[in-house]
């Protein structure tokens, strides 16, 4: 019994899931940011690439 309320005391898991959460968040940001950036770059030298190409 005392194992048990010393395991229901613990806040150690929780804060280590909260963590996890975090950092998750934190790489779904970074992702979306990148992609966007990407997609963004990528019209950018496309039409460069085409004004190029008429010139």
């Amino acid at each position: 019994m005392k194992n048990v309320i010393r395991f229901l005391k613990d806040k150690s898991g929780a804060t280590a899931i909260e963590y996890g959460l975090i950092a998750a968040l934190i790489a779904v940001a970074v992702i979306s940011g990148v992609t966007a950036l990407g997609t963004n770059a990528n019209s950018t030298f496309t039409k460069v690439s085409d004004s190029i190409k008429t010139s």
